[in-house]
């Protein structure tokens, strides 16, 4: 009787067991890779601001916003006076310049929530690949149709990497590119 169950346990359950445990995990994998990886995110900013009328129907160059990205690594998120450059006169009275305009006479920065965001243990330049002529929508997505902007691309090293590898399928639009680096140090500082 003793064999009769220990055989059971270990011909039926054991495996049943394991292929119950493998399958969840695969599934829970691949089920909560966007949220890992942050594709989706789209936090609730102080400010609604939409690139789809900024950057799309009244094409403003990014660089106008997000100044020193061709000489900086990083790309900075805009100071209130930046938009207030246009918004000290066009449409005050509306309720969002309102709030912008409260944020810019109270000397308060607007506290934006960051979308796009590299692992703080790689090392990332922008200047390096605005400078190549690299289009600001072949990692953040095409902004211009946003209206309330959300990563759409993972910051991932292999992503980063099938880019390096492989940069004319990635940006066509270049007519030379070339190979990025590989190596661990052009990342891992």
């Amino acid at each position: 009787m003793k064999r009769t169950v220990l055989d059971y346990a270990l011909k039926i359950r054991l495996p049943l067991t394991l292929f119950i445990i493998a399958v969840s995990f695969i599934l829970t994998f691949y089920i909560s890779r966007a949220e890992r990886d942050s594709v989706g995110y789209a936090p609730e900013q102080p400010i609604k601001f939409s690139h789809k009328l900024h950057a799309g129907q009244m094409s403003i160059d990014c660089q106008y916003c997000h100044i020193g990205v061709s000489k900086e690594r990083h790309a900075i998120i805009p100071s209130v006076n930046i938009c207030m450059n246009c918004h000290s006169v066009a449409r005050k009275d509306k309720p969002e310049i309102i709030k912008l305009t409260h944020y810019y006479n109270e000397g308060i920065p607007i506290p934006w929530k960051r979308i796009h965001k590299v692992p703080e243990y790689a090392y990332f330049n922008h200047s390096v690949h605005v400078n190549k002529k690299i289009d600001c929508a072949s990692c953040h997505g095409d902004l211009k149709q946003m209206e309330v902007v959300n990563q759409v691309k993972a910051f991932t090293m292999t992503a980063c990497l099938d880019c390096h590898r492989n940069p004319s399928a990635y940006l066509p639009y270049l007519s030379k590119v070339n190979l990025g680096p590989e190596n661990c140090s052009a990342c891992h500082r």
